[in-house]
């Protein structure tokens, strides 16, 4: 599975939010940033969807993504040094909890952005 016209949008927005602010700031100001960006590129989106999360059939919590796309991708920010395998962890997580086939996992606390594809294998299409 390659990157699609929609994955490759999100990416640019995010670029454009990881150029004009620059590293240094919050996640939720990324956030912010990143709906103002995918507004403007006519995407559809959900901000900090709530999803509950089952352990045999239990409900055990809830998750909050930062962003699911068109109904397709899970978008997770962070704004740390670095990704750490923990943070990929976390995205592939959303992807499978949410039932979405994609994910992309940002980091904007470097001086260059950083993105990571997630595929979730569970999904019904893959």
């Amino acid at each position: 599975m390659e990157k699609d016209q929609l994955t490759f949008d999100i990416i640019g927005c995010a670029m454009k939010v990881h150029s004009g602010m620059g590293p240094g700031f919050q996640e939720v100001i990324y956030q912010r940033c990143l709906a103002i960006e995918l507004r403007n590129a006519g995407l559809h989106f959900i901000r900090e969807q709530e999803q509950t999360v089952y352990y045999h059939g239990i409900e055990v919590g809830s998750r909050r993504a930062d962003f699911i796309i068109e109904s397709k991708v899970v978008v997770v920010l962070k704004a740390l040094v670095n990704l750490e395998n923990v943070h990929i962890a976390q995205a592939k997580n959303y992807v499978v909890a949410y039932d979405l086939p994609l994910g992309l996992l940002f980091n904007f606390g470097g001086s260059s952005l950083q993105h990571k594809l997630i595929f979730n294998p569970k999904h019904k299409s893959s």
